[in-house]
């Protein structure tokens, strides 16, 4: 039996995992100060890049003796460059519980052709054993699985005392997870992601042990121009403090600009971390109700207050041939409503929902997402 429409509509209907929603209350007319026709490399261009590696520092607290640089190609560009620039001085455990860290794992293993590697996988919504890494060896992992919705909980299992570094995939955690500066040397995310910019570049943060490394080895394999971080065995500080290596878009830096001064008007990284459980709460207390529906990390400590991934459960009343298309129905009869878009789950992912719930989402939002789903569960079991 099929339900009634409910009454309440979400404000803003966009939930998609990246890019994602821009801040409440974005309009174009935020970036009318924007370096337009202007060299990236001229004093203003300069100043701007400069100011969201400052702003940038100042919310997340990174020590001040990380580096903080602005790289092409979102968090996948800044991903690569730490990959073919630092591995191989050392054996690398590869964690993966997802499809994004399974690719680093690709790379690493059939692109670089490392020798020297453990791979440590769990399927969706389950995270591998992290007692089992060596701390006298690299890391490579994600803090939060963007298409399975588990993050690790903590970085007590990464020794204070290692040897290797640790290369961190934070795209879907930083602003909104707490990240402890002095257990990653390697740090990566976009600007699409938490802060709701706009895409194609990524951000690359550095400990003073993965600059050693820098300036200390030099891998066996040919970097292209893009990937390249030192000249003459010496960090290229210009990249770290607005010289980016290739050029930028200014009216996306202008955008993230914007983003940033949101945050910290709002109150910075706490407030930003609420919104984002009060997200995460909002889905927790229906799927609780819900009977239908469950969570594809059964597990709440690890359980992403962004990427939220949801399945549905054995006591549905579809059968298992029926299961696995109804995520795509939903989604799509939502957004022919207007008022859900792109919340079907990962290509990669098993069948269900993926909605976001980080700080650019307004948590009374999520919550009139809720009922709709329930109304959209109705329409395709009728």
């Amino acid at each position: 039996m099929t339900m009634n429409q409910p009454t309440i509509r979400p404000a803003r209907p966009f939930f998609s995992s990246g890019p994602c929603a821009k801040r409440p209350g974005w309009s174009t007319s935020g970036l009318g100060g924007a370096s337009l026709g202007r060299s990236h490399r001229s004093a203003e261009g300069k100043a701007k890049l400069k100011k969201v590696i400052d702003d940038t520092r100042a919310i997340l607290g990174i020590p001040a003796d990380y580096k903080i640089g602005i790289v092409p190609a979102s968090d996948t560009g800044a991903v690569e460059m730490a990959l073919w620039s630092l591995l191989g001085a050392r054996g690398v455990d590869m964690l993966a519980w997802e499809s994004f860290g399974s690719g680093w794992i690709t790379d690493v293993v059939k692109q670089l052709k490392l020798e020297d590697v453990n791979s440590y996988t769990a399927d969706y919504g389950l995270l591998p054993d992290l007692t089992k890494i060596d701390k006298n060896r690299d890391v490579v992992f994600t803090w939060n699985g963007t298409t399975s919705g588990v993050k690790v909980p903590n970085g007590d299992w990464i020794a204070d005392d290692r040897n290797g570094l640790t290369i961190c995939d934070a795209t879907s955690a930083a602003f909104a997870m707490d990240l402890p500066w002095e257990k990653l040397d390697v740090t990566t995310w976009s600007w699409q992601k938490v802060l709701g910019g706009e895409g194609a570049h990524g951000m690359l943060v550095l400990s003073p042990r993965a600059v050693e490394r820098l300036e200390s080895y030099t891998p066996a394999w040919p970097l292209p121009k893009i990937f390249r971080l030192t000249k003459g065995g010496k960090l290229i500080e210009g990249i770290f403090s607005g010289a980016t290596i290739n050029t930028p878009s200014m009216l996306c830096v202008e955008d993230v600009l914007d983003a940033l001064n949101w945050a910290q008007d709002i109150g910075g990284l706490s407030e930003m971390q609420k919104r984002s459980s009060a997200n995460l709460k909002a889905v927790e207390d229906w799927v609780a109700k819900t009977d239908w529906i469950e969570f594809l990390c059964a597990d709440a400590t690890l359980r992403s207050n962004t990427s939220i991934c949801l399945k549905l459960s054995d006591s549905c009343s579809l059968q298992d041939e029926e299961r696995d298309g109804a995520p795509k129905k939903m989604a799509t009869l939502l957004e022919k409503e207007g008022v859900a878009f792109d919340i079907n789950g990962y290509r990669d992912a098993p069948a269900g929902l993926r909605l976001w719930g980080g700080a650019t989402v307004d948590p009374a939002d999520m919550e009139a997402l809720m009922p709709w789903l329930d109304w959209a569960y109705s329409q395709i079991t009728a």
